[in-house]
């Protein structure tokens, strides 16, 4: 009878912990990653906590991440410990994740550096593919590109030939680009052969001035009220064109948004609140989130549970920016338009315009767009991602006024 009970309550708790995966799994939303037909969740894992972890740790970590409902991780970081950690933790699993893996990233000299070398680049890779214990991984990301010339660089150079050599060969299912830089993400974008851009994405970043990474002289002392119009189109361009977004630095880079004392906005955001704020975004498939253990992955996770109050970052928007609830803060969270209105673009300029009146520069910026005010079909789907209750169609009509088109 003893062995019966034993066996009963075996059932019993098999059943439950199934039940809690399952409820912990369906509790994940997942995106679209762009136009790869790959569907990845909201949030997903970075690779720094792998680096400070033994095997053991760095397995517990990855079934954690996995049971959550997470398919998704970035790696950047090629220091063998980093890589070996991971490959250990994914055997068995390799199913079950989605790799952003880097291009141009090597272990050198005791450190993890970037390199454009041809023959660098190709050990680094094929260390990576080792590392792992797989032959491909799904996005193939091009390492830290932060300036236009070194865009330009990449062009008909021998490092592009082998990212499009490992596509051919099938190593790579996807090209991506990260970049901290809003000028070059958009560049990358328009492109038309890169997939996933890995992008610096929050409050803070957003209030950049044209275009500068966060790192720039002063960029940080001086942010702007509402978002660069460079990171507007940027934003817009990929909703449009469903080229996928992967978010870094979502809680402002070492978490400094969260702690007054280092936030740049000189407010707290809380983690709910910094994840909500990026997924926002239409063009946004994936915030990646750095954690050196478990106990910080439970804490993100809780963004799976929060409540609507908790992911609420409205008021700290408010907060720190001039604008009123009902007036555009060119968040950009109502694109695309189903016309290819680009209409933050064009409520900035039309802000302008009442300001400093017409002039003829934001005359000829404004007729440039591809699409104006006067298109607007008051379908009203950007009404139901505005999260500051601004009446877009009304305010489409008043513009085609302002500008007479």
């Amino acid at each position: 009878m003893k062995k019966t009970y034993n066996a009963l309550f075996l059932f019993i708790l098999v059943l439950v912990v199934s039940s809690c995966e399952k409820k912990a799994n369906n509790s994940m939303t997942y995106r679209p990653l762009g136009n790869t037909n790959l569907m990845v969740s909201e949030i997903s894992i970075g690779c720094g906590g792998f680096s400070k972890l033994d095997t053991e740790g760095s397995i517990e970590l990855m079934k954690v991440a996995i049971d959550s409902g997470m398919n998704y991780i970035d790696i950047y970081d090629a220091s063998p410990k980093t890589r070996s950690n991971i490959g250990a933790a994914l055997k068995g699993k390799r199913d079950k994740m989605i790799i952003q893996g880097h291009i141009g990233t090597i272990f050198k000299d005791g450190q993890h550096k970037r390199t454009r070398d041809l023959a660098e680049t190709k050990a680094g890779f094929e260390d990576l593919l080792e590392r792992l214990g797989t032959d491909f991984i799904e996005v193939g990301m091009i390492h830290i590109t932060d300036s236009p010339e070194e865009w330009n660089e990449l062009e008909g150079s021998p490092f592009l030939d082998y990212v499009f050599q490992l596509k051919k060969e099938g190593k790579i299912k996807h090209i991506g680009v990260s970049s901290h830089n809003a000028e070059v993400a958009l560049m990358a974008a328009k492109s038309g052969w890169i997939e996933v851009i890995m992008f610096s994405l929050n409050p803070a970043f957003d209030r950049l001035r044209g275009g500068a990474i966060p790192w720039d002289k002063g960029a940080m002392e001086n942010l702007q009220n509402g978002i660069d119009p460079i990171r507007v189109e940027f934003y817009d361009y990929c909703a449009t064109h469903n080229i996928a977004v992967t978010v870094m630095k979502t809680f402002g880079g070492g978490g400094r948004l969260l702690d007054e004392k280092t936030s740049p906005l000189g407010i707290a955001y809380t983690p709910e609140q910094c994840i909500a704020y990026c997924l926002a975004k239409p063009c946004v498939s994936t915030c990646i989130l750095g954690v050196d253990n478990i106990d910080e992955l439970f804490a993100d996770l809780h963004y799976l549970h929060a409540t609507d109050e908790e992911k609420d970052y409205k008021s700290l928007v408010k907060h720190t920016s001039s604008n009123e609830i009902g007036d555009c803060t060119y968040c950009n969270h109502c694109s695309p338009c189903p016309q290819g209105i680009p209409i933050a673009r064009i409520n900035e300029l039309a802000d302008k315009a009442l300001t400093e009146g017409i002039n003829d520069k934001i005359r000829a910026e404004y007729e440039a767009l591809p699409h104006h005010a006067s298109e607007c079909t008051h379908c009203g789907s950007c009404l139901t991602r505005c999260p500051f209750g601004v009446n877009i169609p009304e305010k489409m009509d008043h513009i085609a006024v302002l500008f007479g088109k």
